[in-house]
């Protein structure tokens, strides 16, 4: 009788336990509509709006077809299976602790790499920096192959991009001064395609291309604070900010800035967090906040440094298609009337093939856009 009224107790408080975490999964996928989804998982410049709006929905629809399967048609069986082997989800806790551990050690026999810097051999070559994360090679033509051309990325011995290595930026010589990342630097594009060169073509004013991969807004204030001094008459310094790019604002994997601008190294999580965070990038609200007044301070000193040498300050504001109201808010709330800000709308379909970075024709529509705020200062 004992026996039986144990085996009893097991099975209704399993049932129970099931019930609850399939009612709570459903209550999840609910509590999880659009709107919540957007304050938490950010804009995103590699995937299009449309595509993680319905990888969200089904991800919540699966997430309520498993707490309706657990709480309906597997509550029984669940119930029977730990009923028959009490010690089984014990025994499966324990596996997956174990799991997580192996899988954690062998991550850590892998280098650490920063989201902004995935792969060490990409073209522009890059090299660690302990100030900035990372800065191009200077003084070497890398050469790659994007939507079906082949491009060479020629870098000076400054480590800026430029026309050809025999060809540097003269720091002597009057400047626009041009801070930013891929779309900046002209990824996938030949030089004389870039918003810096064609700028320098409209205006006939030397520019400095100062964009490196994958860096953060506070990256680039951090770049343009070292770089600016080098040059004697800087006449304008021209910065990127997107609001599909502004995720990697919250990135702690490389050196950044708190919303006091202060700097802080690298954070180094556990393996298995940091990919979690990259393939599930939840943001939380405080995280949002504090990434949005670091954007905007990081932003408000670019503009400081170019005033204080006398140059002219550009924050350009590239969009593809139509605004959605989830990036019109984010931008809104980081230029404000305190910023000198271009936006530029560009159409949807104004991308390198295969590829979601601007062409060519993108980058003249972006250039002339600087040229003509530029010329009438």
């Amino acid at each position: 009788m004992g026996i039986m009224s144990e085996s009893s107790t097991i099975r209704v408080t399993t049932q129970i336990t099931t019930a609850a975490i399939g009612i709570a999964l459903i209550g999840c996928a609910l509590a999880a509509d659009q709107r919540w989804l957007d304050r938490h998982f950010l804009p995103s410049f590699f995937v299009p709006r449309r595509w993680y709006v319905l990888l969200e929905s089904v991800v919540r629809a699966g997430i309520a077809a498993v707490g309706l399967s657990l709480a309906v048609l597997l509550r029984p069986r669940v119930a029977r299976a730990v009923e028959r082997a009490p010690h089984y989800p014990l025994t499966v806790a324990l596996a997956v602790v174990l799991a997580l551990g192996t899988s954690e050690l062998t991550l850590r026999h892998r280098p650490f790499r920063p989201t902004g810097w995935l792969k060490s051999g990409e073209e522009p070559l890059r090299r660690p920096d302990d100030r900035l994360g990372w800065v191009l090679v200077p003084a070497r033509t890398g050469h790659d192959t994007i939507g079906g051309r082949n491009v060479d990325y020629a870098i000076d011995a400054a480590g800026y991009r430029v026309s050809s290595v025999e060809a540097p930026v003269d720091p002597e010589r009057p400047t626009i001064v041009f801070g930013g990342e891929s779309v900046m630097f002209g990824e996938g594009l030949f030089w004389s395609e870039t918003i810096p060169a064609q700028v320098e073509g409209m205006l006939g004013i030397q520019s400095a291309n100062l964009a490196v991969h994958g860096y953060s807004s506070d990256q680039m204030y951090l770049r343009l604070e070292r770089e600016l001094p080098r040059f004697r008459r800087p006449v304008a310094v021209v910065a990127l900010f997107m609001t599909a790019l502004f995720g990697r604002n919250l990135d702690h994997d490389r050196p950044h800035l708190d919303p006091d601008l202060g700097w802080h190294p690298p954070e180094r999580a556990s393996r298995l967090a940091t990919l979690a965070a990259f393939l599930v990038p939840y943001r939380s609200d405080h995280t949002v906040d504090r990434g949005v007044v670091m954007t905007r301070n990081s932003l408000r000193a670019i503009v400081a440094l170019a005033k204080a040498r006398q140059a002219a300050p550009l924050i350009v504001a590239p969009n593809f298609g139509t605004e959605h109201q989830v990036d019109r808010s984010l931008r809104q709330r980081i230029l404000d009337d305190t910023i000198p800000y271009l936006p530029v709308t560009l159409d949807a379909d104004w991308r390198l093939r295969w590829d979601r970075h601007p062409n060519a024709h993108a980058a003249k529509v972006i250039a002339r856009a600087i040229a003509l705020r530029l010329r009438h200062r």
